[in-house]
């Protein structure tokens, strides 16, 4: 018997990290909480872009080029989003998506 971890636990992980980021987006009324639930959908992509550029001979640079690229826009995302957020507590004195009423257009 092989003690080599096949594909199907990091494709189980991924999933489950997935599941909760978006379960912790739809449920969250903090900006703070949808922000987490975000990098949680992005982090399970990237364990999928990985385990399939190790056990995939056709998708094997291209995997961590693009898990690269997610962890890049993840950072990006977080930068601006937190600046959105820290603007709207100074406006608001709250992070709570239900106070920003004023912002409908």
């Amino acid at each position: 018997m092989s003690d080599e971890v096949h594909l199907y636990p990091y494709l189980v992980l991924g999933a489950l990290l997935f599941t909760c980021g978006v379960v912790c987006m739809a449920t969250k009324r903090n900006a703070i909480g949808i922000l987490i639930g975000v990098e949680l959908v992005l982090n399970g992509a990237n364990i999928n872009f990985v385990a399939f550029s190790k056990y995939n001979a056709v998708f094997q640079v291209e995997g961590m080029i693009f898990a690269l690229f997610v962890i890049v826009l993840a950072a990006g995302e977080a930068a601006v989003a937190l600046a959105i957020v820290l603007n709207f507590y100074n406006n608001h004195a709250t992070v709570d998506v239900d106070g920003a009423d004023e912002l409908k257009g």
